[in-house]
């Protein structure tokens, strides 16, 4: 059996499965999570372990954790997690939702060169501007740091006494040559930082170690069981939808709406700030569209409207099957907590425009769901500068279940859309893969397949004509 951990940042999933890649069993536990001021977002990395054992014990309910063969991770990405010279840990890891480092970013960027290094423009969410706001405001916390360790690898260190990070969860500290796969000099230094304070690097399928013999008697794990790298919480989902190869893409309509595509080289295009990274798997990187709010302002809508999905739908449908009702509603800027791809602005909010006596709710909610696709398409356009293949586009996430939309997606990106079938685990699933590829020493063609389609959503020529001249007036707005 396979072990994949997925840590996330309201909770710790762990998910088993056996040499044919079935779920076997799987269980999670919460994590608080810390707020203390505007702007700040911290965990306790106790925390994680004690998620960790909370998990371990669960399964060992229903299974021996003995016949557990190799453990791998995926985690949320960018966390600052300071350990000493004694490898405690020195105060709560800031997360990557925190912005308290926005000016240091600037600081980073004096020498506008190590955007092509990263690959990236350096945003608050990253590792690197942290150690530097912590060296300005925090000095004693800065001057003890031995060693920086992202969240899913303190859970890796836990288990196996070893520092190591994976390459595509390396990629968002901005401390990674993110074309050479290795640590960057320059990147360091521009946030101050060395090399020794940096754990090894690994594919997400190599071994970074094997259970410490305490963990061992403590949870009565095989002695002999190996841990892999693993990955990044989007890396991961993505290997558990089996997406690796260039021309596989997944946009997920969750709370954030995200764009996710391998690609056979490194691309990148940072100035509408798409994410290039490296992939978990060995040559192959992948580039990352994230639009902050997507489903969340759904559920705005819902929450101050005393309105429901049912309704939404229903609504939306209506002005669909009458082109004639979309050419004048009113228009919707989908930003409720600012944005990042293509716009980068934290500090832009979610407006209507063009409302008028005549306006009804059926066409507010087709301009709420409307001002998201086109957000999203914005997106879309921004991976396409870079030179990636979008050819084959899955939706995932609780906004694909509405055929309307995933219409309206289509259309706007003038391309079919594939509707597949994905739980809200495939990170945890996409590492245990990871562990059973690394344990068997299988390739990606070996382990993975593309996900099972449920349907095909086909574009409307019609509505690709209106909202085509619709997305102008709609970009316009954001840029006066």
């Amino acid at each position: 059996m396979y072990l994949g951990l997925d840590l996330g940042t309201s909770s710790l999933k762990s998910l088993l499965i056996d040499d044919d890649q079935n779920i076997l069993y799987s269980t999670s536990a919460d994590i608080d999570l810390s707020t203390s001021r505007s702007g700040w977002s911290e965990q306790e990395p106790s925390n994680w372990i004690n998620a960790l054992d909370f998990c371990l014990k669960e399964l060992s309910k229903s299974v021996s954790l003995e016949k557990i063969q190799a453990i791998s991770f995926s985690g949320q990405m960018h966390g600052a997690t300071c350990l000493d010279k004694n490898d405690q840990i020195i105060r709560p890891c800031i997360l990557w939702n925190d912005t308290r480092s926005h000016a240091e970013c600037s600081e980073i960027l004096a020498d506008p060169s190590v955007m092509d290094i990263a690959g990236n423009i350096v945003m608050p969410g990253f590792t690197a501007p942290k150690l530097v706001w912590l060296m300005k405001n925090e000095p004693q916390v800065y001057e003890r740091t031995a060693k920086v360790l992202l969240p899913k690898d303190y859970l890796r260190f836990y288990l196996t006494g070893e520092y190591y990070t994976d390459l595509s969860d390396a990629s968002g500290t901005y401390w990674l040559d993110v074309g050479k796969r290795e640590w960057s000099k320059k990147l360091l230094e521009a946030s101050h930082m060395t090399l020794n304070q940096m754990p090894h690097l690994c594919e997400g399928t190599d071994q970074t170690g094997t259970v410490q013999k305490s963990i061992v008697e403590k949870y009565g794990l095989n002695s002999s069981c190996k841990v892999y790298g693993g990955a990044g919480d989007n890396a991961a989902a993505a290997i558990g939808l089996g997406l690796y190869l260039e021309g596989n893409a997944s946009l997920s309509l969750g709370t954030s709406g995200v764009i996710f595509g391998s690609t056979k080289n490194f691309l990148k295009n940072y100035s509408d700030a798409i994410h290039s990274f490296c992939h978990c798997i060995p040559n192959t990187w992948h580039l990352m569209s994230v639009m902050l709010s997507c489903t969340s302002n759904v559920n705005w809508f819902i929450k101050n409207f005393h309105s429901s999905i049912e309704e939404i739908t229903t609504e939306l449908n209506h002005v669909i099957k009458k082109t004639n009702l979309i050419q004048n509603p009113p228009f919707y800027l989908p930003y409720l907590s600012g944005e990042r791809t293509p716009i980068n602005d934290p500090h832009v909010r979610a407006s209507f425009h063009r409302f008028g006596i005549e306006t009804n709710r059926s066409e507010i909610v087709y301009s709420l769901i409307e001002g998201i696709t086109l957000g999203l398409y914005d997106n879309f356009q921004a991976l396409v500068k870079s030179g990636i293949a979008l050819d084959n586009i899955y939706v995932i996430g609780g906004g694909s279940k509405n055929d309307a939309w995933v219409e309206l997606l289509a259309s706007a990106f003038d391309q079919d859309l594939i509707i597949s079938d994905a739980s809200d685990s495939m990170a945890a699933y996409g590492a245990a893969r990871l562990a059973l590829m690394g344990f068997n020493n299988i390739t990606p063609d070996q382990a993975l397949s593309p996900p099972k389609i449920s349907k095909v959503i086909q574009k409307n020529k019609e509505l690709n004509k209106i909202l085509g001249e619709r997305f102008t007036s709609w970009k316009g707005f954001y840029k006066n």
